[in-house]
């Protein structure tokens, strides 16, 4: 995240090694262990999330009911990574929100970046990114002042925890976020830093941004 060159081993499995930044505590696995694109869509195709499956609605609204109890009636939303099946979106607009989407994959329209919102979710998006310092940037420009950046993503605890993880068995989770990360991203953005449940983090804008 903070493009330093301070990496330190972190562990190593039988299918790849991590290491974690000394500076922002991200863990990540090297650019070897990428999957190619094609690759990487295959692995998301098996995924079997729908719009009618409760039990992933229960699992969303971990991160949209903290959400929509912040925003303003009738906000304007930008549900990035939604995936085939965006319930997300879904759910907000059941609130009132007015939400865009956008997928590399799924909803590759990048129009949506030219226009303003109230608030970007990503929920279990971010721990895929190549590049999470510079996607998150992009998403924290499209933010108005005031507003929101909502993420959703299970969170490094410890090394002893991090060997038996369910979370690194997936090979599209490449990055591995802590609290000590967000805090240093949010040092950096200028941002109001929140955990409303552990695994979600949303990053407030200030009405005067720094940045």
């Amino acid at each position: 995240m903070c493009r330093e060159s301070a990496a330190q081993f972190y562990h190593r499995d039988k299918f790849r090694s991590y290491y974690q930044c000394a500076r922002c505590a991200l863990v990540f696995v090297p650019p070897a262990y990428f999957l190619s694109p094609a690759e990487e869509k295959d692995y998301y195709d098996l995924h079997e999330n729908a719009l009618e499956d409760d039990g992933y609605r229960r699992f969303l609204n971990r991160c949209a009911q903290p959400l929509v109890s912040i925003l303003p009636d009738g906000a304007r939303g930008l549900d990035f990574g939604c995936g085939p099946a965006p319930l997300l979106a879904k759910i907000l607009e059941e609130q009132g929100c007015k939400v865009s989407l956008y997928d590399h994959f799924y909803q590759p329209d990048t129009g949506v970046f030219s226009a303003q919102y109230d608030f970007v979710v990503s929920t279990e998006v971010i721990e895929h990114l190549w590049d999470p310092r510079s996607v998150l940037e992009r998403l924290w420009d499209s933010i108005r002042p005031g507003g929101v950046l909502a993420l959703m993503t299970k969170l490094v605890l410890s090394k002893e925890r991090f060997a038996s993880w369910h979370y690194i068995r997936d090979p599209t989770h490449i990055v591995f976020f802590s609290e000590s990360t967000f805090h240093w991203f949010a040092e950096y953005l200028g941002a109001r830093l929140e955990f409303p449940a552990a695994d979600v983090i949303f990053l407030h804008k200030p009405v005067s941004v720094p940045r």
